[in-house]
């Protein structure tokens, strides 16, 4: 623990010695931190994914710098410092951990979240719904209100059901392409790809990295046709639907 706390308190050190001294560090905002933490956030969940823990400690450095930097910038303006930050995340833990620092009683992990959800709503929130961030990605959206619904028991009974609501969309959607109305087709899609996000939920599959898993194969395999055909002095664009067609077939039992 000793080490631990050494190696904060340095990052702390040198994060008062950049703000002081470094030019580009100086002229750093909340505002123009933002955009780089959601790189960062996403390179983190790239290493994830990837499963590449040598890279998953490095990013998560680079997400912990972001943290310091924006105490950093709350201490300056008088609001908060990062003792504020990290104590008030202990508090809220404790507070909402009764099973642990309490005498309320458990069963299991449904129960433990949906304690969490009537905590929260005791805390002054007035939505069940008002942890969603407005700028999450519509995928990940999608998965966590129906999650939140899921935890005041607004939720399917089974995943028969569940499946037959992706059926019912997926005819709905054929339905308004054949009338050419644009309008309705993106919403039919959206509540196809709604219904399919709550699928994956009885699934328990992550929309998110599945998604994005299809993606880095589609990926490995679409690099492999542009290797094969410069390797055959060819550019895709001279080659047929067929020939490309055919490489990715050879392609699906390689990558």
């Amino acid at each position: 623990m000793d080490e631990k706390l050494k190696a904060f308190g340095r990052i702390l050190q040198i994060m008062n010695e950049l703000r002081e001294q470094c030019p580009w560090d100086k002229k750093q905002t909340l505002e123009t931190l933002r955009p780089l933490t959601i790189e960062e956030t996403y390179e983190l969940s790239d290493a994830i994914i990837k499963k590449d823990l040598t890279l998953l400690k490095e990013e998560l450095g680079d997400l912990l710098l972001h943290i310091v930097f924006y105490a950093k910038i709350g201490e300056e303006q008088g609001a908060f410092d990062m003792a504020a930050v990290i104590n008030d995340l202990c508090e809220k833990l404790i507070r909402r951990h009764p099973h642990i620092y309490g005498d309320v009683k458990v069963e299991n992990e449904e129960e433990v979240k949906q304690n969490w959800e009537k905590i929260k709503m005791k805390e002054g929130r007035k939505s069940v719904m008002g942890g969603v961030p407005e700028s999450l990605p519509a995928l990940i959206k999608a998965w966590r209100v129906q999650d939140k619904a899921r935890q005041v028991g607004f939720e399917w009974d089974n995943i028969e059901d569940v499946w037959k609501k992706v059926e019912e969309e997926t005819q709905e959607l054929h339905e308004v392409v054949k009338e050419g109305n644009a309008d309705r087709i993106e919403d039919e899609f959206g509540d196809l790809m709604f219904a399919l996000v709550n699928y994956s939920r009885f699934l328990n599959v992550d929309p998110e990295t599945a998604l994005e898993r299809t993606n880095q194969k589609f990926l490995k395999r679409f690099r492999y046709i542009e290797e094969v055909a410069a390797g055959q002095g060819k550019a895709l664009t001279d080659m047929t639907l067929g020939e490309m067609d055919a490489i990715w077939n050879e392609a699906k039992g390689r990558v």
